[in-house]
């Protein structure tokens, strides 16, 4: 079966549901590898097709090691292999979110497939970014976005304010805080070397951004684990740097100057030139008036 054989339905569940279909048909069904599973669950085989993986972790809901393992794999594969594997996580997961958008639409004065493609698009906007790997219950996590996504559109549906009465709500409408521009104190902090520049666009993408970690560490040829331990560095320079007052006020010229070392250091480090990083440290002028009074 081919893209142009469905007659695609409507419903933005349908439509997912018919593509894992066309997906997972004979005679080259899509099968993902259980090899790292305990072979002691009773999973079926070591190379399963996806429906069938599906029907026993249903017939298992208690199996949750084995439905962690699975579904690490599944989000690994959406973010990594494209768009196919997203199709399949969809699919994986279309129990759930069917029961989610009936149970959200029972009473709803609007369309229902509008809760359904909330309910869908909260699952995408997870499962390419949302979830940590590194946690457990990865499904649970998918679930609860989907569901929230959905539950969000419902209460908008039944609380929201014409533009006409915006006049009379009482109280404040100044935005909550935080209302500023976070990425402008991840440039400072770049500025004064609390923070690497080749390591800017991926922190403001995987902090500020919250994409996920592994097509950045990908893209990057480094390992998620590495990746991680140097966003985690990171995260202590920076909330080192906010308790000190460095990124909201004027930065002394020591304070500089031992920023601009260190910022030497680790990329002397990285090299693999730690030993030297002094050295280099003194041939180069620390800031504009360092070099001045050279």
């Amino acid at each position: 079966m081919t893209a142009s054989d469905i007659d695609w339905p409507a419903s933005p569940l349908d439509a997912a549901d018919a593509a894992f279909a066309a997906l997972t048909c004979d005679p080259a069904p899509m099968t993902l590898n259980l090899d790292t599973v305990d072979p002691g669950t009773g999973v079926p085989g070591d190379v399963t097709t996806l429906p069938a993986l599906r029907d026993w972790l249903l017939a298992h809901p208690r199996a949750y090691s084995t439905r962690d393992e699975v579904w690490r794999e599944l989000i690994r594969r959406a973010r990594l292999n494209g768009p196919a594997w997203v199709i399949a996580a969809v699919g994986m997961a279309m129990p759930a979110l069917r029961r989610y958008a009936s149970h959200l639409s029972a009473g709803y004065g609007g369309d229902p497939d509008d809760i359904g493609a909330e309910v869908l698009t909260g699952f995408l906007a997870a499962l390419r970014d949302r979830v940590d790997l590194a946690r457990d219950a990865p499904y649970a996590a998918l679930c609860r976005a989907a569901f929230r996504a959905g539950y969000a559109l419902r209460q908008q549906a039944g609380e929201y304010t014409s533009v006409d009465n915006v006049d009379h709500i009482p109280g404040p409408r100044t935005p909550a805080m935080p209302y500023g521009h976070p990425d402008l104190l991840v440039q400072r902090a770049v500025g004064l070397g609390i923070l690497d520049r080749e390591d800017e666009q991926p922190y403001i993408e995987i902090r500020l951004g919250r994409r996920a970690i592994e097509p950045v560490a990908a893209r990057l040829g480094i390992t998620v684990d590495a990746l991680r331990m140097r966003l985690g560095r990171i995260d202590t320079r920076l909330a080192d740097a906010l308790a000190r007052g460095l990124l909201t006020g004027v930065t002394s010229q020591q304070a500089a100057d031992e920023l601009a070392y260190q910022a030497v250091h680790r990329l002397a480090t990285r090299t693999g030139l730690a030993a030297d990083s002094r050295r280099t440290v003194d041939q180069v002028p620390l800031s504009p008036a360092a070099g001045l009074a050279a």
